[in-house]
């Protein structure tokens, strides 16, 4: 007996996107993405909890950190895009370090996002 193939989700179907560009504005120059994205999804489960946080579809796109702008980029489902950016307001704090997280824009396509805000 052959195994059935599950067929694609349909695009009409499929959760929509967004990549929202984020800024760390501090005194000490950030090197490693890791550290900052851990502030961030701290932050996020804080405002939004676990559910929200499902929900949401936040993730962290690591190789995207511009480590000279301090700039990064983050995935997120469009329903949950403001709530993302609320969240950033609660991550004042990264190794012991005042920091600001601000958003810079937001992308339905990661080039775009790439060319616009990280570039």
């Amino acid at each position: 007996m052959a195994k059935a193939k599950t067929k694609p989700l349909l695009p009409t179907l499929r959760e929509k996107k967004r990549y929202l560009a984020y800024e760390v504005i501090s005194g000490h120059k950030f090197n490693d993405a890791f550290e900052v994205n851990k502030a961030i999804m701290d932050a996020a489960k804080e405002f939004l909890g676990n559910l929200g946080m499902a929900k949401a579809g936040i993730m962290m796109i690591n190789d995207q950190f511009n480590k000279e702008k301090q700039r990064g980029l983050l995935r997120v489902s469009n329903k949950h895009l403001d709530n993302l950016r609320a969240s950033l307001i609660f991550a004042d704090k990264i190794d012991n370090n005042d920091v600001i997280i601000r958003s810079v824009g937001a992308s339905g396509i990661l080039k775009k996002a790439q060319q616009k805000y990280l570039n």
